[in-house]
């Protein structure tokens, strides 16, 4: 199972690529479900994963100056403090065990995986959305001025939630990024990138002392996705990644339901 892993990282990397945001929210699944991986850990897996990816992501979009940096610094800032706190305080305090209804135990690790699966269905409706309406309630915000406290605001909530289940989080952090601070979408696009490297870093780095790594494996399954985004960089010459994400959001919005599924009934 473990080389299916390898090629579901090519592949994640191939979609982050093509559409820019989403693909890391399988990095997750991937490792629990094919490679074995606990979920804590998991997350803490997939943090170095999906910051390396987007570092190597939001390359293009520096050389090119598609990074706003104060809107970096003012979601980011809030955001890390979030993760950090998140991973190093409030992750190791929940405990292991739940809650019990009836013949169903709800497990730490379950709840994880199931709060996973409902950013996964709030990210496959963003992406299944027609791209016009998508723009029309974005535009409708075009006469606000930049908000700094909803900036902050919202980089708080994504930190405590990409701390709490290790993905990206560019679906919520590209909107929030075009509704409140007035960027462009590939701007977004190469700002939610560089807020997604540095926060996915710090997330990394606070796990220290917490558990072992398997450095052999993050590496290669790291290796593989890069690889995966520089091939889907050169498909979105040639491939329209507006017209892929509908049918990739429809594949999340079914993996949310199977993750949920399986953690509750089997």
């Amino acid at each position: 199972m473990e080389y299916l892993g390898y090629i579901a990282a090519i592949l994640i990397g191939v979609l982050l690529g093509l559409i820019g945001a989403g693909g890391s929210i399988l990095t997750i699944p991937v490792l629990v479900y094919l490679i074995g991986i606990e979920p804590v850990h998991a997350t803490s897996y997939s943090l170095f994963i999906v910051g390396v990816s987007a570092f190597i992501g939001g390359l293009r979009y520096m050389k090119n100056s598609l990074i706003c940096w104060r809107t970096m610094l003012v979601f980011g800032i809030p955001s890390v403090i979030s993760i950090f706190f998140t991973r190093k305080y409030l992750l190791h305090k929940i405990p292991d065990h739940l809650i019990s209804i009836g013949t169903l135990d709800i497990t730490k690790s379950a709840a994880l995986m199931i709060l996973l699966a409902v950013l996964m269905i709030a990210a496959s409706y963003t992406m299944i959305r027609k791209p016009s309406s998508v723009l029309a309630d974005m535009h409708k915000h075009n006469n606000e001025q930049y908000r700094y406290f909803l900036i902050f605001q919202q980089g708080v909530i994504v930190g405590t939630l990409v701390g709490l289940v290790g993905a990206g989080g560019g679906f919520l952090i590209i909107p929030a990024l075009v509704v409140l601070a007035k960027l462009p979408m590939k701007k977004a696009v190469g700002t939610s990138l560089a807020i997604i490297a540095f926060n996915s870093s710090i997330g990394f780095l606070s796990d220290f002392g917490t558990h072992d790594f398997d450095w052999k494996f993050i590496l290669i399954f790291s290796a593989f996705a890069i690889t995966g985004i520089i091939l889907g960089s050169y498909l979105s010459k040639y491939i329209s990644g507006a017209k892929l994400k509908p049918g990739f959001g429809w594949f999340i919005l079914v993996m949310g339901v199977y993750i949920i599924s399986k953690e509750l009934f089997f």
